[in-house]
């Protein structure tokens, strides 16, 4: 079974680590070709910034090839014609697939998406699952089409979502088990004890790509809502509330709480853990946060510092 990978961000990193691990002592299998994007530049000298597939690859020796346009790349799509991988991985990775990519290698192009298509097709399943409240999430394995996410299914497992659970966590236990099932799965296919199944089509959600104004907050929102919000956003800039300062204070890690209620925005007690906040309906204990300008601590630090009070209005 010859591998090629292609992936550029946090989650196709991930997974590459855990397909790695599981491909290097399968007899037969190899991991042949490792492509990702080219560095991004940022900062005052606009210095370069690899992707983190790249980072990963240089830093366990594995060869690793930068592309632009993938379907313009001529060594790669040479090597594509003259000896096509038996599949490829494609993994969080900012570009179309095309043709003779798609169709080349004998099993296609293989997405590990962290969702149970066809719910949550798009750019951000797992936060999207999570700002829901969905009890439930998973990871699945298909073929890619020129569909978004719509291609037959090889394989997907279920997860449950624990009430704090947040979007860093997610990434990091579904990158493992779809990796898992993924090799799994093609090694099924291989003895021809599994096939592909087609989506249920009518069904699909999109998970659209988060919008600016969705990380911004508000008191009067559920505290349900609230705690989604940061759970959701800790890997993408973080949710925040604008005090009555003006400032912006963004929320880390908060937790629900069965204080009664009050004036969205007060503060209800002073605990060791952190501050007890009423919302609109239900309260939220502030667990981490990270006021302007300041690194992200204790939100008990942040309260003691501001010498906040019970009583106290946030907004």
């Amino acid at each position: 079974m010859v591998v090629w990978f292609v992936g550029e961000g946090p989650f196709a990193a991930l997974c590459l680590e855990r397909l790695n691990r599981l491909i290097r002592p399968l007899e037969g299998w190899a991991l042949t070709q490792i492509i990702t994007g080219l560095p991004t530049r940022s900062g005052r000298g606009m210095k370069e910034t690899p992707s983190p597939v790249e980072v990963y690859a240089a830093g366990v020796g594995l060869p690793v090839k930068r592309t632009g346009r993938l379907s313009q790349n001529g060594e790669l799509l040479d090597a594509l014609r003259s000896s096509p991988p038996d599949v490829i991985f494609v993994i969080d990775f900012g570009q179309i697939i095309r043709e003779p990519f798609l169709s080349a290698p004998r099993w296609g192009c293989l997405n590990i998406h962290p969702s149970l298509l066809p719910r949550w097709r798009g750019a951000a399943p797992i936060q999207r699952a999570l700002l829901n409240g969905d009890p439930e999430t998973g990871v699945t394995v298909f073929r890619l089409v020129p569909e978004m996410d719509a291609g037959p299914v090889l394989c997907q497992a279920a997860v449950p979502v624990g009430p704090d659970a947040a979007a860093s966590e997610l990434y990091k236990t579904l990158s493992v088990l779809g990796a898992d099932i993924a090799v799994e799965g093609l090694g099924e296919l291989l003895a021809g004890k599994r096939g592909f199944t087609e989506q249920d089509h009518a069904s699909a959600t999109i998970a659209a790509k988060l919008a600016r104004e969705e990380f911004e907050a508000a008191w009067d929102w559920t505290a349900f809502r609230i705690h989604n919000a940061a759970r959701a956003l800790d890997t993408s800039g973080g949710a925040f509330v604008v005090l009555k300062d003006g400032g912006r204070l963004k929320l880390w890690r908060t937790a629900l709480s069965d204080a009664p209620e009050g004036t969205p925005g007060t503060v209800l007690s002073l605990d060791p853990e952190g501050p007890v906040v009423s919302c609109g309906a239900g309260a939220l204990r502030l667990l981490e946060v990270q006021a302007p300008g300041k690194r992200r601590m204790r939100a008990s630090e942040w309260a003691r510092g501001l010498r906040i009070s019970t009583g106290d209005r946030l907004i």
